[in-house]
């Protein structure tokens, strides 16, 4: 297996769709994986270390996995099929004596893990001959472009804003008169 690292998100051009880009350690080779603009979004924010008022997808997961004493050992996207990517987390138990997890997982939802828990991230060889490319001389434009994107990049389809789920229930308390929660004040 070869180590890789998140280069970034990167739009393709031609349609609009996010690209996670994985850049195999101390060399110019990367690997673009196509992915969906939620999956782009939960990626960003781990890149990002932002925290959500809520927790998202593969903050939950994280939580779950930790709870029922188990760690994120890595990740490994270790099949190509038919122009999909498959990918396999490993969990390893906190406790002695307990056995070690292979979940089967979809790249994204492995990447966006493996950032939060903080584990590396590894492809198969036979992937990485046949997927990988070399930067070319685009390779400074395309870093400084994939350095510049922010989670509020992504946009759903048909959302044009998003209201945390607070401030609705305050404005609806205060519609109703009442005057709202907030989780400070519980």
């Amino acid at each position: 297996m070869i180590e890789m690292t998140v280069a970034g998100i990167a739009i393709d051009t031609r349609n609009s769709q996010p690209i996670v880009v994985l850049k195999e350690n101390d060399t110019l080779r990367t690997l673009p994986i196509w992915i969906g603009i939620a999956e782009a979004k939960a990626i960003s924010f781990a890149l990002e270390k932002t925290k959500s008022e809520r927790p998202l997808t593969h903050e939950l997961l994280l939580t779950t996995i930790e709870r029922l004493g188990y760690e994120v050992k890595q990740i490994e996207i270790d099949k190509l099929d038919s122009q999909t990517y498959s990918a396999i987390l490993k969990l390893h138990s906190k406790e002695e004596g307990k056995t070690r997890m292979m979940i089967d997982a979809r790249p994204s939802d492995a990447i966006a893990l493996a950032l939060a828990a903080r584990a590396p991230i590894f492809v198969s060889p036979e992937i990485t001959v046949n997927a990988v490319m070399a930067a070319d001389d685009d390779t400074a434009e395309f870093k400084h472009f994939v350095s510049k994107l922010k989670a509020s990049d992504f946009k759903l389809p048909g959302v044009t804003s998003v209201t945390p789920i607070e401030e609705e229930r305050d404005a609806d308390a205060q519609a109703d008169g009442d005057e709202g929660t907030s989780p400070d004040s519980k």
